[in-house]
């Protein structure tokens, strides 16, 4: 059963939000500009603040689904599925295995493991975000704190291990982030070379 929720939670993370709002209000791909990221900040360079939030609520949501749905049917296997559903989204089935960085999966996996967990990383988000205005260093950030979070919140266990294993690819898929932000060349939040 274990590995039938996994494989469910894969393919729930492989549904891009992303690509499904913008053919439905008739957007461009969001992999043919910008970043070429199938994410919310992507889409909101079109202008189209809805479209944004719903592709940051849907991939969110599958997060929290995903790993909801598993605590109430199958508890022993929450961080399977957990780490299932954000490797869905970072390498979809339906898109050739290119997806996005996984910065709102990632959050709606949190806040189905513990609404503690996942309001601290929000709050940490938006705490670097406003101070600095980079969203990718936010994110980074977050990433760097929640696996701390979930470790104080619930101990060191099988979900503490699958936050650290998200986490540290939540930073692998900012690579170029992470480039630009030591070279002093990432734009900060509004700008046009922001690529989070």
């Amino acid at each position: 059963m274990s590995a039938l929720a996994a494989v469910a939670a894969y393919l729930l993370g492989s549904i891009s939000f992303a690509i499904l709002v913008s053919r439905a209000m008739r957007l461009p791909d969001p992999r043919s500009y910008g970043s070429g990221n199938p994410g919310a900040t992507n889409v909101l360079r079109t202008g189209k603040t809805l479209a944004a939030v719903l592709t940051l609520a849907g991939d969110a949501g599958k997060g929290w689904l995903a790993v909801w749905l598993a605590s109430l049917f199958l508890p022993a296997s929450v961080s399977l599925v957990g780490l299932a559903v954000f490797l869905g989204h970072l390498f979809p089935v339906f898109h050739r295995f290119v997806g996005g960085k996984g910065v709102a999966t990632a959050a709606g996996i949190l806040f189905g493991l513990d609404w503690r967990i996942g309001l601290g990383t929000v709050a940490t988000w938006l705490i670097i975000l406003g101070l600095f205005r980079y969203s990718s260093l936010a994110s980074l950030v977050s990433a760097a704190f929640a696996p701390f979070f979930t470790a104080l919140l619930l101990g060191f266990d099988a979900e503490a291990a699958c936050v650290l294993v998200i986490a540290a690819l939540l930073v692998w898929r900012h690579q170029e982030n992470i480039a630009r932000l030591i070279a002093g060349t990432e734009t900060r939040i509004g700008g046009k070379k922001e690529a989070s």
